[in-house]
């Protein structure tokens, strides 16, 4: 039994890698078996993962074939997707007819809104997406929402019946994190506390699709089930 969260925007340069490395960082420092597979020709997420200390939490890399049938190796628990940019038509449907959730990033830009809304459109006429097998959220990438463009984002998400989870700041941590093959929740909390915090609502929203049979008894005094970075 996997996992699996697909993180999907049609558009290059919309925080695919930054979200998808972060989430499998996290739940391998969690404990889970954790693969993350690229389905980007670029292959930006493996590039990250070779620079990754043999030391950390392991990530298993998954070079991935968006129309091709693939089922991550046994004993995967967690398989995280980075897609390409431009996915649509049937490579998207192939890649949404076998995962449990898809987060979509998007920045606050024209060009990022302008490119989602027919993405939007094809995701929620998707089979699993339609019989809520598969269910769909959206993640603000490096917003500042004192900005009018964060405003104008916010305004074009509120007409779409699509969740919006959290707002991610702009901030060079993620960067320079990445930079050395680490994430966020490899980095010391005292360092990233502000935005560990920004990231629990994501967390508690992929918990509510969970395996059961990965599920930990809660700790005492803390609502987290599963995630406790």
């Amino acid at each position: 039994m996997t996992f699996s969260v697909l993180v999907a925007n049609p558009k290059g340069g919309s925080g695919k890698s930054t979200l998808a490395t972060n989430l499998a960082g996290h739940y391998a420092r969690s404990g889970f078996s954790t693969m993350l597979g690229d389905v980007d020709r670029q292959q930006s997420s493996l590039s990250w993962l070779q620079r990754r200390d043999a030391a950390l939490p392991r990530i298993a890399g998954w070079e991935m074939k968006a129309d091709e049938p693939a089922r991550p190796p046994k004993g995967t628990e967690v398989a995280v997707l980075d897609s390409a940019a431009g996915l649509r038509g049937k490579k998207l449907a192939a890649l949404v007819s076998r995962v449990d959730r898809i987060l979509v990033p998007i920045q606050p830009s024209p060009f990022d809104m302008w490119a989602s809304e027919a993405f939007f459109a094809q995701l929620f006429a998707e089979k699993a997406v339609r019989k809520e097998k598969t269910f769909v959220a959206v993640v603000g990438m490096r917003v500042d929402p004192r900005t009018r463009a964060s405003r104008e984002l916010e305004a074009f998400l509120a007409r779409h019946d699509v969740p919006v989870l959290s707002w991610l700041r702009d901030t060079q941590l993620y960067v320079a994190a990445a930079a050395n093959g680490l994430t966020l929740f490899d980095l010391p909390e005292s360092r990233s506390r502000r935005d560990r915090a920004a990231w629990r609502p994501i967390l508690d929203w992929l918990d509510e699709g969970f395996p059961a049979a990965y599920r930990a008894p809660p700790v005492a005094g803390d609502s987290a089930q599963i995630f406790g970075a």
